[in-house]
């Protein structure tokens, strides 16, 4: 299939970001949420994400027109209309399962919808979903405009269509795809969970700061540090993360999640989104 138009459901940080990474692709996008100071957020940070392109010359001021004027910011669903919807709003089953069955009745059956979670099962997702063979993982990571990698996670019952068709618009997108079998935590945040639980364990018992390991890993060339990395992306979803990865492997005690990110969760520190985590922002 030809794909031209993207609904972005949940304009949060990774809603926008992908939304936006739609648009400078040229496909007429939709970006949809519920609450509208979210919604007008994600419109100005997206316009200013835009400016700093231009100003960095390498988008024109009449380019940044053309892409903004693509994307259609919405708080109603029956506008959700595309052959392909992506979805990136809270990491529940329920949440997810309720809005693409509702989407499904006002799309034909042959809109691919694409869950962006982090963790959760997208067979899990497929099998409450009307048509389960066209539901599939579409995994970006954050910056969804800077993070070339997308993970495309087949499902039990994901047609082989919708997987190829997944590949060849990321390809579109500008980004690097690798497909991987529905598993606890896919590829990247398995391998990733050691890198943050570890550092937390360190911390746990007291070695050090969250700054010298940061400081550490850092000069040994990573890019960034656990803690610097768990605030960039939020520590409400690494933890999340974190939790269902433990749960679906049978709680190894070796990825059991740590108190002190709870705790930061429990603070409503999250990070940079919050201005406050690991560290103030």
């Amino acid at each position: 299939m030809s794909i031209n138009t993207i609904c972005v459901c949940g304009a949060g940080t990774m809603g926008s970001g992908i939304a936006q990474v739609s648009a400078v692709a040229g496909f007429d996008t939709i970006l949809y949420e519920v609450d509208q100071a979210i919604l007008e957020k994600a419109k100005s940070s997206i316009e200013k994400n835009l400016q700093t392109l231009v100003e960095k010359q390498k988008l024109g001021a009449g380019e940044k027109e053309k892409i903004f004027r693509l994307i259609r910011f919405t708080d109603d669903y029956h506008q959700c209309r595309a052959q392909v919807i992506i979805e990136a709003i809270v990491e529940n089953y329920d949440a997810k399962n309720a809005l693409f069955n509702q989407l499904a009745t006002i799309n034909d059956d042959k809109t691919i919808f694409a869950t962006n979670t982090s963790s959760l099962s997208i067979s899990k997702i497929g099998n409450k979903v009307t048509h389960a063979q066209r539901v599939i993982g579409m995994h970006f990571f954050n910056p969804a405009s800077r993070m070339k990698l997308v993970e495309i996670v087949k499902g039990e019952k994901t047609s082989d269509d919708v997987v190829h068709a997944l590949v060849e618009l990321a390809g579109r997108l500008g980004k690097i795809s690798v497909i991987c079998k529905d598993s606890p935590g896919f590829i990247v945040n398995r391998v990733a969970r050691p890198y943050y639980i570890e550092a937390l364990r360190v911390i746990e018992e007291g070695e050090t700061d969250f700054a010298s390991i940061d400081e550490l890993l850092e000069s040994t060339g990573f890019k960034m540090g656990p803690f610097k990395l768990m605030d960039l992306i939020g520590n409400d979803v690494n933890y999340a993360v974190s939790c269902s990865v433990y749960e679906q492997l049978n709680k190894p005690e070796r990825l059991k999640p740590s108190f002190i990110q709870k705790e930061k969760v429990d603070r409503g520190e999250l990070g940079k989104k919050t201005g406050k985590g690991y560290y103030v922002y």
